[in-house]
């Protein structure tokens, strides 16, 4: 029996997921979470085997919180479950160690089907992200990410882009208030954008935020 933890910020969603995990027999749900930064202390304290995973979270955003518990969960199995599925964010999820990706448009047969593969060591995509990657390998251009960022810079821009202050964000980061401003002036050079608007829309589109 594989131990499970659902992360969706939804509750309505995750109240779903959860009632179709406890009628399997081939999981145990051991946790869940509405919160990235949550989340991640949640799996590090009961080790789950499998993940279900949205990639838009408050607090923690699904890609970084991936990345942080692949770090220290060598063997963990993730399922991301999401609404979004442009091509940056797949990518970002492929490459921060999730084994599927099945968008919440699918049916109830696509998440029960793509999270048996994954828990019993395969690889799953949904129909529509399984075009996407076609898409992807046909036009490669249309997969560019934001690599060039840093983790701290990804966090800053997830923050600001949620309207926190400046000072709001140094005490979330435990970081000082110029150096949140350092990281915001890097932001906006490296990003060729000026305005808190502008690098909203920016986390809008590489999945930061809904």
């Amino acid at each position: 029996m594989k131990r499970l933890v659902i992360i969706e910020d939804q509750t309505a969603i995750r109240e779903m997921l959860a009632e179709i995990i406890r009628l399997d027999p081939s999981f145990k749900l051991v946790g869940e979470s509405g919160d990235g930064q949550a989340a991640y202390q949640l799996c590090i304290e009961v080790k789950p085997d499998v993940i279900v995973l949205d990639a838009k979270l408050p607090g923690l955003n699904g890609v970084d919180l991936l990345r942080r518990l692949n770090k220290v969960l060598s063997n963990l199995r993730v399922l991301v479950f999401s609404g979004h599925e442009n091509p940056v964010l797949v990518r970002e999820m492929l490459e921060a160690g999730a084994h599927g990706f099945v968008e919440k448009t699918a049916g109830l047969f696509e998440l029960k089907k793509g999270l048996e593969t994954v828990a019993n060591g395969g690889t799953y995509f949904g129909p529509s992200v399984a075009a996407l990657l076609r898409n992807v390998v046909a036009n490669p251009s249309a997969s560019s990410s934001s690599d060039f960022l840093t983790d701290r810079e990804r966090e800053v821009l997830q923050l600001v882009a949620e309207s926190y202050s400046t000072k709001e964000i140094a005490v979330k980061l435990g970081i000082s208030v110029k150096t949140v401003d350092n990281h915001r002036t890097n932001l906006m050079r490296k990003l060729n954008l000026h305005d808190v608007a502008s690098l909203t829309r920016y986390a809008l589109e590489i999945g930061l935020i809904q």
